[in-house]
């Protein structure tokens, strides 16, 4: 069985210097770690894309569902996952819960990877 990663408050952008610019201690290691296992699915992946490019700039889990062909159950447990990792908010509106991308955190992660990629 893999041993599982501990639990860290990913709730803030991950903000460590970048992997280019020498070895990063553990503790950074495991915040960019986590982040990328957080959205290392397919599944997430594409709710990720859903979200960033929906003219809203949020959607609701039903409608999310709908797009991706999954059920509901299975869709919250994907975001419950991106919000983990501080990918995602999400807001309750009466019986409906919206999610939209945390594009601050995204951008944190890619600059955290390579400064240079968004210059």
């Amino acid at each position: 069985m893999p041993k599982a990663l501990p639990v860290i408050d990913m709730s803030a952008p991950v903000c460590c210097a970048p992997v280019a610019a020498g070895p990063i201690d553990d503790d950074a290691a495991l915040e960019v770690a986590l982040r990328l296992k957080a959205i290392a699915d397919p599944v997430r992946v594409k709710l990720m894309s859903l979200l960033l490019t929906t003219a809203a700039g949020e959607q609701n889990t039903g409608d999310l569902a709908a797009a991706v062909g999954l059920a509901e159950s299975t869709v919250s447990h994907h975001l419950g996952q991106l919000k983990k990792a501080g990918l995602v908010e999400s807001e309750r509106r009466g019986m409906n819960i919206y999610h939209r991308a945390r594009r601050e955190a995204l951008s944190a992660l890619c600059v955290v990877l390579d400064p240079n990629c968004c210059t």
